[in-house]
């Protein structure tokens, strides 16, 4: 069978899409022929290619093709726009020059869904979907564009795309449940989780990155990864300062877009730090330095995001903050399961309450780690990637 995936980020792209397709493409090359169909490295990449229409690289099972997309800085709209209207351009007739037996689209750029039902329509092939961020829901919810016009006519377009999917994988229950209301059969709906490895060692409390990473505070909520447009950011700085009393304080380890608004709700605030993201050798320190590890989504995109951060949470054995509606994937996994704590995303008074409740309570912050760790053995990555593949070989099928 030959497969063709379709993501514009893919190594050394350094997104968690571009992580993610890469583990995806790997686990389908094992037993099929894969053409991923990527862009110039835009995102942070580690390596900047030259120019070229078409760039190849083929090892094994996987060949990585590369269309020649602007590679503009994507801290700019313009340019990120600019870079996925370049790579759809080029991208599609290459997809369709392909004739892959079963085309597989996920969502970068946002509208790559709906260019991935276009090529599987032009060569008649099976259409399998993976939704990672749901679009226009992202853009609208996330205050990135305005609704109007031209956002209800990506709605109609998207949702023509999820018809025409004959498989569509989702990340969580809530993402499932708001694709079925918009009149999409469940049983083309298959949950996969991201899932997380088991970390390779669990870093102790008073190792150097460990200690440097709490920045003083005798009790820390941290939040590590993406600063994106989904979290609940300004509850968690109100939070913080009302804490800060306490010695407890709110640290944030990473970037995204909404970094440089964090920065100005938290001015003059001295219980947030806001540090760079750490090399991949030092998580397990990012994961040890926090007392409570925070998972957020903001009002309105439960379904919409589903953070995969937190099954490296569960599976490093760590309490959790879920800061989340409480119908969220996330907050129903912690509340279920025990691991942690769940407060709703506009409730800045609740998380200082359950927050001061727990802050001299280690043998219960210690309970819910235990309980994380349990959680996680239901999420192991390679038994999903194993789900992934089968649905995917399955589609492309001939019955």
């Amino acid at each position: 069978m030959h497969i063709l995936l379709l993501n514009e980020y893919f190594p050394p792209d350094t997104s968690a899409t571009a992580k993610i397709a890469a583990e995806i493409a790997a686990a389908l090359a094992e037993n099929d022929q894969v053409t991923v169909l990527a862009g110039r490295p835009s995102y942070t990449p580690t390596e900047r290619y030259p120019f070229a229409f078409l760039r190849r690289e083929k090892r094994g099972n996987l060949t990585n093709e590369r269309v020649g997309s602007t590679t503009f800085s994507r801290h700019q709209m313009t340019g990120r726009v600019a870079n996925y209207l370049s790579y759809l351009m080029l991208a599609v007739p290459r997809a369709v020059a392909l004739r892959a037996d079963v085309v597989l689209a996920m969502t970068d750029p946002p509208f790559n869904g709906i260019a991935g039902a276009i090529v599987a329509v032009l060569t008649r092939r099976p259409f399998v979907y993976n939704i990672r961020d749901l679009y226009p829901d992202m853009a609208v919810g996330g205050n990135i564009i305005q609704a109007g016009p031209m956002t209800a006519l990506w709605e109609k377009m998207h949702r023509w795309t999820l018809r025409r999917a004959d498989q569509i994988i989702v990340l969580g229950e809530d993402m499932r449940d708001r694709i079925a209301s918009k009149g999409i059969d469940e049983k083309r709906v298959a949950i996969v989780r991201d899932g997380a490895l088991p970390p390779t060692r669990i870093a102790l409390a008073d190792e150097t990155a460990t200690r440097e990473m709490r920045c003083g505070f005798s009790f820390v909520l941290m939040h590590a990864g993406n600063l994106g447009f989904y979290g609940a950011w300004e509850t968690l700085v109100r939070a913080a300062r009302v804490l800060a009393s306490d010695g407890i304080g709110l640290v944030f380890v990473g970037d995204g877009a909404s970094k440089p608004a964090v920065e100005m709700m938290a001015r003059n605030c001295q219980a947030v730090r806001i540090l760079p993201f750490r090399l991949a050798g030092e998580i397990p320190n990012v994961m040890a330095a926090g007392d409570l590890q925070i998972v957020t989504v903001r009002r309105g995109l439960e379904g919409v995001v589903v953070p995969s951060k937190l099954y490296g949470i569960l599976a490093a054995g760590r309490p959790v903050l879920a800061v989340a509606p409480a119908v969220s994937d996330v907050a129903r996994l912690v509340r279920e399961s025990g691991c942690g704590i769940c407060v709703e995303p506009e409730d800045a008074d609740g998380i200082v309450q359950m927050v001061r409740g727990l802050r001299n309570r280690p043998e219960k912050l210690q309970e819910m780690g235990g309980r994380a760790l349990e959680l996680s053995r239901s999420f192991h990555r390679e038994t999903e990637l194993r789900r992934f593949v089968e649905i995917v070989k399955d589609a492309g099928r001939p019955f």
